[in-house]
């Protein structure tokens, strides 16, 4: 005689604390190091720009070519995600990474700064929005604010990890060769070495997972299945990426990701010329604003889920950066009040994700969710090209950072006061559904 199925509620309950031990910790882990991979050349430029003689638009131009590179792939990788796999297509990705990564620490010259990142960036198109896609095969939707919360964590965290980490990799004088070549060599291997775990850790979908008892494997894909019934599930994936909502939602990440990664990148060298710290000192500094963004943050994705409002969940944070932005502008002579308003901005741009991500999902079907989805992290990580690159070209031609916190502040406005625009049905509120279905 077999035993009485559990509850419903308890069942949901369950399922989800099993997919959370099982799967979370793994992809904050993998999202970690690519954020680490990501940034670091923002530390490693405390001492490469020195030795290398490259200007601020040279550096500019380099950390954001990474974005041009990472626009070419990243919808199909997304689409691969949905109808090929998700372990796989993330596996390869990470290791071509990693070994980029790792090689960038060994450049001499512009054009191979220039051709290193821009590869790099081809590596790593997909991995994001792929572990969007991804989440969205193991989480309902009013489960899914909270768990790209709780994913995306690992940009504020990884660094708070990396900031220690690269002070004292630029310390060391191993073999001849300068702390930030070690910095920027060691820091791609876990990369490499995750990747290969990743084929055999991550599981595609819940029907595959033999970890999840009977009960919970064939409840969860029942769930997801339903949800995807319920959507738009004859929208193709053409009319997806014609569609003015997607297209919106691509130009409001552009907006916001300009700001976001222009100031993730040069936050070092701000601080550093601000106050004329050393390298250890300009490395905590210049942790303070994620180690404050990293609790809001998943405190914002939190309420987002619970109350099933997503619109307001992204505007506010965004108008918060662009205020915060605008005060810097007025004290570049103040480096502890900089360092709040680059804190406040900082934390306006991560608390902004859990209310934005779980957006395209509700508008449409499931490979065109997909496409949806790398089209819209394509066309906005364009932004990760023009924040790095205007910050790099105003500073070189002004001899500050006063007028590019300027511009950094009007995208982050422009791209909270776009969200007003999307479609109020869809966006606005996210119509809760009880986790028990009776």
């Amino acid at each position: 005689m077999q035993p009485p199925s559990p509850p419903r509620a308890s069942l949901a309950e369950s399922t989800r604390r099993h997919v959370n031990r099982r799967l979370m910790p793994f992809l904050f882990l993998l999202y970690i190091v690519a954020n680490l991979d990501r940034s670091n050349v923002g530390f490693a430029a405390l001492r490469m720009t020195r030795e290398l003689h490259f200007a601020d638009d040279v550096f500019g131009f380099g950390g954001g070519i990474f974005f041009l590179g990472y626009f070419l792939l990243e919808i199909p990788g997304t689409v691969l995600v949905e109808i090929w796999s998700a372990r796989k297509w993330i596996a390869r990705i990470m290791l071509t990474w990693g070994l980029l990564a790792s090689a960038t620490g060994w450049i001499h010259t512009a054009h191979q700064f220039y051709w290193i990142r821009f590869f790099l960036g081809v590596a790593e198109a997909g991995f994001f929005p792929g572990l969007v896609v991804y989440l969205s095969h193991w989480y309902r939707q009013e489960d899914r604010g909270k768990a790209v919360a709780i994913f995306m964590a690992a940009i504020p965290a990884s660094q708070l990890l990396g900031a220690p980490l690269s002070a004292a990799l630029l310390r060391v004088h191993w073999l001849g060769f300068d702390g930030w070549r070690w910095l920027l060599t060691l820091e791609g291997v876990p990369a490499v070495v995750l990747g290969l775990v990743t084929l055999f850790y991550l599981t595609d979908r819940p029907e595959q997972a033999r970890w999840l008892p009977r009960e919970e494997r064939e409840w969860l894909a029942a769930e997801l299945e339903r949800e995807r019934c319920a959507r738009a599930a004859h929208s193709s994936v053409w009319k997806a990426l014609r569609n003015p909502n997607v297209l919106l939602l691509a130009a409001i990440l552009l907006l916001g990701l300009a700001p976001n990664y222009g100031l993730s990148l040069w936050l070092p060298q701000m601080v550093q010329r601000l106050s004329a710290f050393g390298v250890s000192q300009v490395s905590l500094l210049a942790a303070i604003p994620y180690l404050c963004s990293l609790p809001l943050m998943l405190l914002t994705g939190w309420h987002s889920d619970r109350s099933g409002e997503r619109k307001w969940h992204t505007v506010v944070p965004r108008l918060v950066s662009g205020m915060a932005l605008t005060g810097c502008f007025f004290s570049t002579q103040n480096i502890g009040l900089m360092v709040v308003l680059l804190s406040l901005a900082t934390v306006g741009f991560y608390c902004a994700h859990p209310g934005f991500w779980p957006m395209p999902n509700l508008l449409l079907g499931r490979a065109a969710a997909a496409a949806s989805i790398g089209m819209i992290n394509s066309f906005g990580n364009l932004g990760g090209f023009l924040g790095p690159y205007a910050i790099g070209w105003l500073t070189r031609r002004t001899g500050d950072f006063r007028a590019s916190m300027l511009v950094l502040a009007a995208c982050a406005f422009a791209s909270g006061l776009l969200v007003l625009r999307v479609r109020v049905g869809v966006a606005a509120r996210v119509p809760s559904r009880p986790a028990v279905v009776t």
